[in-house]
């Protein structure tokens, strides 16, 4: 009698609950109750015993691999090839946890979570008319290669043979002008994927720029910026003129500065860009900035600051007034960090209220007012309609002049915890960063408790990380900081997981200086920046560059990073 499909799945999940059963990975019970599972039609074995926290994901995948005799995949070290993605569609890859490798001689070599699940495999067959070589991969890591690999440019090139006429019609000699545009229009589509391309990808700001003769996207991944497509100069109306809509912008106004922001939905998560565009020698640019992105919000021992430092942070934070600053560049992580010091406070017993430009993040319990410059609302004239709100804890976005440094020094005199980001190179700068707006002496010595100064630097990737050698300037910089020789550090060789840039993710890099008593008199007896800092050394704070270094010792970043990013301040 022939075995059907579903036999044979059934027969190959029951060998490898068998194969984990005798591996020591699950007990007789677990198999039973996993084969049941399988058998009700719910899932496979596998599946079923990953999610159950049964067996680790490599295990898993280590058990199928000698169990069917199929190759294990390190997905970190093998490429998929660009052109094998027209075989098996994205939500067909996402729903089955799989994605095709390769086109070899015998056919599409296929990487799977699940290879035991024969109609999956039946499926393969038909959307390829290529025979499958089922392949085993971590799930992890086979996501991780999904988002890296499915890339809208396919899509958007696909559509962009759309756009020619739609472009014609929007650019007219007397000027752009609106049209109307449908859902399944191929502009649509192209910046729906655009925006759902750079939220998959952590991006933070997405770059529509015209050129010569082409129309540049970039995406600014890490703190640095990313070529993602190159399209013709036809498609930079039809885009424009598409972002323009949703960010209730003027279509027809091409060159004068213009300001919106509009918000998209991905599934459950809602994304919010704000969009700024400016007319170039080459035509209009548009700058995205990414923000509100379905990501949860880091608690404070995720930023990477050093125990010491996080340890004194959260008891600043849970004084009942007095002002903590942010200081850094743009980008620096400063409003991340603020962030993550509401969330360590209890919205239940206090009243917490925010000034921001712009919200960038919805807190419950927290009452966020957003800067409307065309309602005369600005930090200045927010904080101070908070301030008659019976606050306890409020956050101002920046303190970028004269007015808010005052109102905001006052305020925490007054029985207010303010905290605020301001633009310092480093901590003790912060202090004559306010000093220069015009707020006095005594009054920040009597109202700041402690400055944050901060940088992000890059992370080296888990994936492929290896060891490498320092040259003769990471050497010094690394030795003048922790006083001892550095031979080997941790770099990575690039992957598909990073993007082949050899870093994923960014980390903080801190320096905290706490306003105690023999640094507000340091400080009202006119000592400069260096003298605040080394006293604030001699007490303890770990500086910048240091903090950077320990973090080279630690494996996490490189020295260059380090160098880059923090030395530049000296």
């Amino acid at each position: 009698m022939a075995t059907t499909a579903t036999d044979s799945s059934r027969i190959q999940s029951q060998n490898l609950g068998q194969v984990l059963l005798d591996a020591g990975l699950i007990t007789e019970e677990q198999m039973l109750e996993a084969q049941q599972h399988h058998d009700s039609g719910k899932g496979s074995l596998g599946s079923l015993v990953a999610k159950r926290g049964w067996v680790s994901p490599q295990s898993l995948a280590m058990a199928l691999s000698l169990h069917l005799n199929l190759p294990l995949i390190d997905l970190t070290r093998h490429g998929v090839q660009p052109e094998v993605l027209r075989h098996v569609p994205e939500d067909m890859a996402r729903k089955h946890h799989l994605i095709p490798l390769d086109v070899l001689e015998d056919g599409l070599a296929v990487v799977m979570e699940d290879p035991t699940n024969i109609q999956v495999l039946e499926e393969l067959t038909a959307r390829s008319g290529l025979r499958i070589l089922p392949m085993v991969g971590v799930r992890a890591d086979i996501l991780t290669a999904i988002d890296m690999n499915y890339k809208a440019s396919n899509s958007i090139e696909a559509s962009l043979a759309e756009i020619a006429p739609l472009a014609e019609e929007i650019q007219a000699p007397s000027g752009p002008r609106p049209i109307e545009i449908t859902a399944e229009d191929p502009v649509v589509r192209s910046v729906d994927l655009l925006l759902e391309q750079a939220v998959r990808d952590g991006a933070s700001d997405i770059h529509i720029e015209p050129a010569r003769e082409a129309v540049i996207v970039r995406y600014r991944i890490d703190g640095l910026l990313q070529q993602v497509l190159s399209l013709p100069r036809a498609t930079l109306a039809p885009l424009l003129s598409r972002i323009k809509v949703l960010a209730d912008m003027n279509i027809a106004e091409t060159r004068r500065h213009q300001d919106g922001q509009f918000s998209v939905k991905f599934g459950e998560d809602e994304v919010f860009l704000r969009v700024a565009t400016s007319e170039t020698s080459w035509g209009e640019l548009a700058v995205l900035r990414v923000l509100g992105r379905p990501v949860a919000i880091l608690d404070l021992a995720g930023l990477g600051m050093a125990a010491d430092t996080l340890a004194t942070f959260n008891r600043l934070i849970q004084a009942p007034f007095g002002m903590i600053l942010a200081s850094g560049p743009t980008g620096s992580g400063k409003t991340t960090t603020l962030y993550a010091a509401l969330d360590q406070l209890d919205r239940r017993q206090l009243n917490i209220m925010t000034i921001e430009d712009p919200v960038e993040y919805d807190f419950a319990g927290i009452s966020q007012i957003q800067v409307n410059r065309a309602a005369e609302i600005n930090f200045a004239s927010g904080l101070r309609a908070t301030l008659r709100m019976d606050p306890d804890v409020i956050l101002v976005g920046e303190i970028r002049d004269a007015e808010t440094a005052q109102t905001a020094s006052q305020a925490s005199l007054t029985g207010h915890l303010v905290m605020s980001s301001i633009h310092a190179n480093d901590a003790p700068g912060a202090l004559f960063r306010l000093a220069n707006l015009g707020v006095e002496r005594y009054m920040i010595a009597s109202s700041v408790m402690g400055v944050l100064a901060q940088r992000l630097v890059r992370r080296v990737c888990d994936h492929c990380k290896t060891e490498a050698e320092p040259t003769r300037e990471e050497r010094a910089a690394y030795r003048e900081e922790l006083g001892e020789d550095l031979d080997r550090y941790y770099a990575g060789m690039g992957c598909n997981f990073c993007r082949h840039t050899g870093f994923r993710g960014r980390i903080g890099v801190f320096e905290l200086l706490v306003m105690d008593d023999d640094t507000q008199q340091l400080f009202l007896q006119g000592a400069s920046a260096a003298e605040l800092k080394a006293v604030a050394e001699a007490q303890g704070m770990i500086p910048m560059r240091r903090d950077g270094m320990l973090k080279v010792q630690q494996g996490i970043t490189t020295p260059a990073e380090v160098i880059h990013r923090v030395f530049t301040l000296k």
